[in-house]
């Protein structure tokens, strides 16, 4: 027999073609597959395998007008390099696609009125919240001009009203970790390397490193932090000046992987065995830099995933109405390689 040639066209599976396969009401099917109400867990199961079977895709629009949702969360970065906003997305991304949350990126350059405009376009698709993120730890000030009933959370760089929400690395446990390992490895003499001092990363990480040192009766060498750039040429420099004036010098405690890498360039390029005279630890966990130096980099993990992913689940949180004000603190982790 031959073909009419004409196209068959499947009707799209709708919501009572569910209920009706899994033997529940249209309402049981809609709560099932919102995730909201109570029932018993294998009668939500068959409404979802029902609707697997069906090829069933729920109605966005109708589910917004619904629950007043959009279903979309706004991300807003001034990292447009993306090497800190890109982990920090990822694990948001993790922690809201669970909920089918779809994530709007904006990248505002760190330009106040960039950030606006992206911050009008949010509100003009009635975003569920918005995740705030930055590539330095200094704090920032709140966004301006968010509607009352749209929850933001700030993810690495944290906000300066302590009223709203924010998820950090905690850069003093972190630091505590560095220092604990040099110690236990037998180093006293240790100097500590870092980037500009008016950054929170550096001032902060400088002032903690001093702190753990006095605590177990140790100074930094030559008395205080090398403050400069985050660059592997301020790396390899400072290098040179620590070792002219403190020869005796047997680790180095630097501030970001750059730094570090620079470091153990200077210390290779002045046959001094890395870690066996010198020992190196760097900051961030950055691969590009801490498995490309010579010895790949023992390091500070800053979890910037996890950072991402608390703070989806803190602004989850606050869409539901339980917000969590505050600073929350995530723990780095320390990553033993070949310099340390």
């Amino acid at each position: 027999m031959a073909e009419s040639g004409r196209a068959t066209t499947r009707t799209r599976a709708t919501l009572t073609d569910v209920a009706a396969l899994a033997d529940v009401s249209v309402g049981t099917a809609s709560r099932a597959l919102s995730g909201s109400g109570r029932m018993r867990p294998e009668t939500r199961q068959r409404v979802l395998d029902a609707a697997q079977t069906l090829g069933f895709r729920p109605n966005q629009q109708a589910q917004s007008l619904h629950t007043g949702r959009s279903w979309t969360v706004g991300l807003m970065t001034t990292d447009g390099i993306g090497r800190f906003s890109t982990p920090v997305l990822l694990g948001a991304e993790d922690a809201l696609g669970a909920g089918k949350i779809s994530v709007l990126l904006c990248d505002t350059r760190g330009d106040l009125i960039r950030e606006q405009h992206h911050l009008r376009n949010l509100m003009d698709r009635r975003v569920d919240g918005i995740i705030v993120t930055g590539r330095r730890t200094d704090p920032r000030p709140p966004l301006t001009g968010v509607h009352d009933d749209v929850p933001v959370v700030y993810a690495l760089s944290p906000s300066t009203d302590p009223g709203d929400i924010s998820v950090v690395s905690d850069d003093h446990q972190g630091c505590g970790l560095a220092i604990d390992h040099l110690i236990s490895t037998g180093r006293t003499r240790i100097a500590h390397v870092t980037g500009p001092a008016h950054h929170a990363a550096a001032s902060d990480r400088a002032r903690f490193t001093q702190e753990f040192l006095a605590e177990a009766g140790l100074e930094l060498v030559l008395g205080k932090p090398h403050f400069g750039d985050w660059s592997e040429a301020w790396g390899r420099r400072s290098a040179q000046a620590v070792l002219r004036a403190a020869p005796d010098t047997d680790a180095f405690f630097c501030g970001n992987d750059q730094i570090a890498r620079g470091v153990t360039d200077t210390l290779r390029e002045s046959g001094v065995a890395v870690p066996d005279d010198i020992a190196v630890v760097g900051y961030d966990n950055w691969d590009t830099m801490a498995l490309a130096a010579r010895p790949p980099l023992t390091t500070i993990d800053v979890d910037l995933s996890e950072i991402g992913r608390i703070a989806a689940l803190r602004l989850l949180d606050a869409i539901d109405d339980k917000p969590s004000p505050g600073v929350h603190s995530v723990p780095c982790r320390l990553v033993v390689r070949d310099s340390a």
